[in-house]
């Protein structure tokens, strides 16, 4: 109860404080990510680290995609039921995107193991073992995101991002030391295992408050189930959930085709102090999209127009100080991976400099998910994700990391600009940071 009570005082400070104390959470979280990935290089070296580095990525990726855009739309479609009073579907879709993100994510699982057990040489030897153990991390992994969806869409924004961000990465650090330290193997199994048992406790908790809060808050009424309007909202979603993941991450997954671990891992490194910049970008949205549901769902168009102009400039000074910031304290970051690490700084600066770039553009994701124009959202996000793939493909053979890095920010900041022109064109809004 303690702990419930203690994030719904800082929520309740207005949308700037909030934001801040979002982006000190994943800071924090960050930090903690930052020196357990450190650990890992270290205790299980390059090659251990990088088939760590590629399991994970496919696990967060599928994770999020198992929950057919539910999770985002949880965003959309609770702030809407509360300002309606609709109480019969937003228990509804709180029941039904539990269920359907559980099982689905379960089923891929499943699926996925069964392939791996019937066919072992799809994968190296030496991913299979971390491969199996990550498909028990799936469900909970889904599971975990549609819960931070329905914190983030009822404003809970510290129960949202503090249990998965802060306290599944901390976990994921003390459970290695304690292994290794109790005589296990410094081996990717193993660091995987470890990220099993961190997100089930880390799940356990945030679930635990989530549902008490609900249900302090229930209002009368029989559930309803109108599936074809959630999914019809939610799948575009996905869509565009999982090509922005696939910006994220498709340049480590193209490199685990084409480079030899070691190599995967330095360049996943770099990628590890970038998430300090992206953090900034989530803190905003975190607090803003479900916001602009409630704007639309008013009829505010003026203080829909006001939240969107103040918010792309904060983020965008937000950004710009950080990633300044990442750059400057790169070589000694990097080094804390081992010497060689050091030399992945020039990427570090281009993946930064895209994801600045990008930020100049404003929230126009975030606008037209929450606003009606999730399905051309979609296409535009899913067709730069294949312009980023092929680019990545061409690039590498010929730069090596440095192709990689360049395809990925070249795409970052081209996405930024078309959702900026696309919200513009379909919702009438402004979104650069630089418009008055």
């Amino acid at each position: 109860m303690a702990a419930g009570a203690s994030l719904g005082e800082a929520e309740a400070g207005g949308s700037a404080g909030t934001a801040l104390a979002v982006f000190g959470v994943r800071i924090a979280a960050a930090g903690c990510a930052f020196v357990a990935q450190v650990l890992m290089a270290r205790l299980m070296g390059g090659e251990e680290y990088g088939i760590f580095a590629t399991i994970w990525v496919w696990t967060a990726l599928l994770g999020h995609a198992s929950t057919w855009g539910l999770s985002q739309a949880a965003c959309r479609f609770l702030p809407t039921y509360r300002a309606q009073g609709a109480a019969g579907p937003e228990r509804g879709f709180l029941v039904f995107g539990a269920v359907f993100s559980l099982a689905a994510a379960a089923i891929l699982a499943a699926a996925g193991a069964g392939a791996l057990w019937l066919r072992p040489g799809l994968v190296g030897d030496a991913y299979r073992a971390p491969a199996l153990i990550a498909a028990l991390v799936l469900p909970l992994f889904a599971l975990q995101d549609f819960c931070e969806g329905v914190a983030r869409g009822r404003s809970w924004t510290l129960l949202a991002v503090a249990p998965p961000y802060l306290l599944r990465q901390g976990l994921i650090m003390a459970l290695m030391l304690a292994a290794v330290g109790f005589g296990a193997p410094a081996e990717a199994g193993i660091a995987v295992a470890c990220t099993l048992a961190a997100t089930a406790l880390s799940l356990a908790i945030q679930a635990g408050i989530l549902a008490r809060r609900l249900w302090v808050e229930r209002r009368p009424g029989r559930a309803l189930y109108p599936r074809g309007e959630w999914l019809r909202a939610a799948l575009p979603m996905a869509l565009i959930d999982l090509a922005g993941s696939g910006f994220n991450f498709v340049d480590v997954l193209v490199l685990g085709f084409l480079l030899p671990p070691a190599e995967v891992g330095a360049y996943f490194a770099a990628t590890r102090l970038l998430q300090f910049v992206v953090f900034v970008q989530y803190a905003a949205s975190s607090v803003t999209a479900q916001r602009f549901a409630e704007a639309q769902a008013r009829g505010d168009r003026p203080g829909l127009e006001a939240l969107v102009r103040r918010w792309s400039r904060l983020t965008l000074l937000a950004t710009v100080a950080t990633g300044l910031g990442v750059v400057g304290a790169g070589p000694l970051l990097l080094g804390l991976f081992g010497p060689e690490f050091r030399a992945a700084l020039p990427l570090l600066a281009m993946l930064v400099a895209g994801h600045g770039l990008a930020a100049a553009c404003g929230p126009a994701e975030d606008l037209l998910t929450m606003l009606g124009g999730e399905r051309a959202c979609a296409a535009v996000t899913v067709g730069l994700l294949a312009v980023a793939v092929l680019l990545t493909l061409a690039l590498v053979p010929l730069l090596g990391l440095t192709g990689a890095a360049l395809a990925a920010s070249l795409v970052t900041a081209g996405r930024g600009a078309a959702l900026a022109l696309l919200a513009h064109r379909r919702l009438g809004l402004l979104t650069p940071a630089f418009v008055r």
